[in-house]
């Protein structure tokens, strides 16, 4: 099978510009409207290989790259909550006066989309197609800012075929039964940016899709860059041979391309650190000869639901989608992942959506009575913000705001119109809530 009828010369010439796949409309950022208050401070962030606070400068533009959805099930609140937590570190960066480069991908063909498509009878084509739209909807509803770059991995193999062909040059990949891997073993600092032990590595790596005991490996670690075509499952022809790529490869090839390095961030779900960004850090230091792959690796914490991670495999998920269609309210449900720090790992309940929902009421309502002067408040909101994307700290400064615009509207002169603009200038552009 070879989609869209590519051989080697076709493959071969396929830009090496990416277009992308299209993203979703912009819900705009909002900070000019902030400008008499002067920049934000500079972001700190946590950095999961160091376990350090660090202040994130660097290139201008930073540059993002967030480790997208492989298109079934979305979205899950899992989901969700990992790309409202990028989208204020956006937002923070761009308060403080600095621009940025944002990349995200969408696996768009892999082994857990294909056994999906198997199991319901669907073309994985259209089903990753639906599911892909039905993500840009739920990012257009929770006013995600959408990346610069939106790109398949589909689309990506020729880059993926170029930093194989690079990887081999420099005797990293080799051959197991028509298989192509990546040898761990040619980067000397693997292991860095998750810091396990290597039981641990080889336990992760078997339930993150890896084939550890597979014979005829060098390492059980080392991980698949090139599948050889199997029966039923879609190949495309190349120089590398018929096949398609793996999973880590993908990221590393994109990030690569768009951005350089190092990566500002690279950011994602925690289930990432390892083996997927650890796998692309050493495929990225080793195809380049430099590092580090990142500067941060920045890591959302896991959702729950009745005490287990909210996942696909688990078939545990609550899905925006669902939220939306029984007339939730979007920006409760943003409110409902904002209210946990972003690397917290959490459960999910009905009380959440409940708590947010009466936190957007009161907020809306003191907006309408008006209140005191607004520089605290963004002050204090942008302070939130760059210290780790503290949240539920700039959610508690708005609280208190409104609380006291609400009890003292009736016995006070307050500047309604324009405390109210500022407030609600601050809550869009940093939180991303429209009031």
């Amino acid at each position: 099978m070879l989609p869209f009828g590519l051989g080697k010369a076709g493959m071969r010439d396929l830009p090496v510009r990416l277009s992308g796949m299209q993203a979703w409309s912009s819900p705009g950022l909002g900070h000019h409207r902030l400008d008499r208050f002067g920049p934000a401070p500079a972001v700190r962030l946590h950095d999961a290989a160091t376990g350090s606070l660090i202040q994130t400068e660097g290139s201008d533009p930073a540059r993002l790259y967030v480790c997208g959805i492989t298109p079934y099930d979305a979205t899950h609140l899992g989901h969700a909550s990992t790309y409202v937590a990028f989208d204020v570190l956006l937002r923070a960066w761009h308060a403080s006066g600095r621009f940025v480069e944002y990349i995200q991908n969408v696996t768009d063909v892999d082994d857990p989309l294909l056994a999906r498509a198997n199991e319901t009878g669907e073309n994985w084509q259209s089903l990753a197609h639906r599911e892909t739209q039905l993500f840009r909807d739920d990012m257009t509803a929770l006013r995600v800012v959408p990346p610069d770059h939106y790109i398949g991995a589909v689309e990506s193999i020729p880059l993926i075929i170029d930093l194989i062909e690079q990887l081999r040059e420099r005797g990293a990949v080799y051959t197991v039964d028509g298989d192509l891997y990546f040898a761990v073993s040619a980067d000397h600092s693997f292991g860095a940016v998750s810091g396990l032990d290597r039981p641990e590595m080889i336990r992760l790596f078997a339930e993150g899709g890896g084939d550890p005991q597979r014979s005829g490996k060098r390492d059980p670690l080392d991980c698949l860059v090139w599948t050889r075509q199997r029966p039923g499952e879609p190949a495309w022809a190349t120089r590398l041979g018929t096949g398609r790529p793996g999973w880590h490869i993908e990221c590393t090839a994109i990030a690569l391309h768009y951005l350089g390095m190092p990566l500002d961030v690279q950011g994602g779900g925690s289930d990432l650190a390892f083996p997927h960004h650890e796998m692309c850090a050493s495929e990225g230091q080793v195809a380049t000869g430099r590092t580090p792959f990142a500067r941060i690796y920045a890591h959302a914490g896991m959702v729950g639901l009745d005490g287990e991670k909210m996942s696909k495999s688990k078939g545990n998920l609550v899905l925006v989608s669902g939220l939306r269609a029984d007339d939730h309210d979007p920006m409760a449900i943003r409110l409902a992942l904002l209210a946990r720090h972003y690397r917290s790992d959490w459960d999910w309940t009905e009380d959440e959506l409940e708590h947010a929902g009466r936190r957007l009421r009161t907020w809306r309502a003191g907006l309408e009575a008006g209140g005191r002067d607004a520089t605290g408040l963004v002050k204090q909101v942008r302070e939130a913000m760059a210290h780790d994307l503290d949240a539920p700290a700039a959610l508690a400064a708005v609280d208190a705001w409104a609380s006291e615009a609400l009890s003292a509207s009736s016995t006070l002169e307050l500047d309604a119109a324009g405390a109210s603009e500022d407030v609600r200038a601050v809550i869009d552009a940093s939180l991303g809530v429209s009031i």
